[in-house]
């Protein structure tokens, strides 16, 4: 571990944290300090400049806790990456890990006490590859957009479509394509969609942008089509667009002039905006369906969905949100959920997908708990049309290898 020259411990327990500090020791870490609680951490961090690359800290101490000593490393705008150790539970050591990446750290890993050599290690590989977290965002995220701004984006044709792959977890072959919403402004560059999204809910554009999107999806199909490539296209549709007088027979309408099959093409409703939805908006679900088009829950498991509801509307595919997938591997709970919400989409009769696999420890979990469709960073990242087909040429390879790799 070259990149990692220093490190403090913090444990309240003598054996304990002498362990864990001779293990820094025989992973080659020069400096190594130590503290047996929260406040002597703080006093040994005013003593160092610079900070140590990384705090272990304990989460159950006397005095300060470990909670209380990562508050006070935010307030004091410390920026160092964390490991979390504990002899508690494992729902208490995942919760503590979520509360620091809340607030903003890298958190290296959550691990169980005693501390092993190989956890430890395994842990302290991952710093300097985690991009740290900005803190309350760009200076020009802060400015807000004009409606009038991308009113004219839309005229100007200033937004345009990304392709993220969608990809069999038993096979590797590509299952199909999300189409998601890109803007690049002259003046102000690439604008996020978590900015310009609300924006166009908020000021009645959603169905304008939704229709451009839409329509250059499928302008895109109709291209791959008829060079033999058939991909399924995944559309987000927005909530608000669920009580739109006459949607259904704008979007079959659409789909028919640019002669690609409604089969071809699903819709991609979040989880929040089910919660209770009105008669209008499941009749509206149900023609969509009716007419060949997929449905897609998405970012399940961060709404409050019933039951009943996900009996009452007539999905084809469950969409499960990035915040259970990476690094499951390492939180119980989190594994827990993934394992009950792709049972409960087979027994459903439902496509499970994964959202947000970002290395191959996500992509092997998934897989083992019988996920059948993953996307996400650590198979592709989002792309322009054109580059598709060099991609598929690339990943062909790529699947080989991995298959090679669970072989061995």
């Amino acid at each position: 571990m070259p990149t990692l020259r220093s490190i403090l411990v913090v444990d309240d327990s003598l054996p304990q944290r002498r362990h864990t500090v001779s293990l820094c020791r025989e992973l080659g870490i020069a400096s190594v300090h130590e503290a047996g609680d929260g406040e002597e951490a703080l006093s040994v961090l005013d003593g160092l400049r610079p900070p140590p690359q990384v705090i272990v800290v304990d989460i159950e101490m006397p005095g300060m806790d470990g909670v209380e000593l990562i508050e006070q490393l935010r307030i004091r705008a410390i920026q160092v990456d964390l490991v979390i150790a504990s002899g508690r539970e494992s729902a208490m050591i995942d919760s503590v890990v979520a509360i620091a990446v809340d607030m903003g750290f890298n958190v290296l890993a959550g691990l169980e006490k005693p501390v092993t050599r190989e956890a430890l290690s395994h842990a302290l590989e991952a710093h300097g590859a985690l991009a740290r977290p900005r803190r309350g965002g760009l200076a020009d995220e802060a400015a807000p957009i004009p409606p009038e701004m991308l009113e004219a984006a839309l005229s100007q044709g200033q937004i345009h479509v990304e392709y993220q792959p969608k990809v069999d977890m038993n096979t590797g072959l590509v299952r199909g394509v999300e189409a998601l919403a890109r803007w690049h402004h002259p003046q102000l560059g690439n604008v996020s969609p978590a900015r310009f999204i609300p924006l166009a809910e908020q000021y009645g554009l959603i169905q304008p942008l939704t229709f451009t999107v839409m329509e250059q999806a499928l302008t895109q199909a109709a291209s791959w089509n008829s060079r033999g490539l058939r991909l399924t296209l995944s559309v987000n549709l927005s909530p608000l667009l669920l009580e739109w007088p006459g949607l259904a027979r704008d979007i079959l309408a659409v789909v028919q002039r640019f002669h690609v099959a409604p089969e071809q093409l699903s819709f991609e409703i979040t989880e929040s905006s089910l919660v209770d939805p009105g008669g209008h908006a499941r009749g509206l679900l149900a023609r969509l369906r009716l007419r060949g088009f997929g449905l897609s829950i998405d970012d399940y498991g961060t709404g409050f969905s019933s039951m009943q509801q996900l009996a009452r509307i007539p999905f084809t595919e469950l969409k499960i949100d990035r915040s259970f997938v990476h690094g499951a591997i390492k939180r119980k709970n989190l594994r827990v959920i993934l394992k009950a919400a792709i049972d409960m989409s087979r027994q459903m009769g439902l496509v499970s997908t994964a959202e947000g696999i970002e290395d191959e420890e996500d992509w092997q979990l998934l897989r083992e708990l019988g996920c059948m469709v993953g996307q996400g960073y650590f198979i592709a990242r989002p792309m322009p049309g054109s580059a598709i087909p060099g991609w598929l040429r690339q990943h062909r390879y790529r699947v080989d290898g991995l298959r090679e790799a669970r072989q061995q």
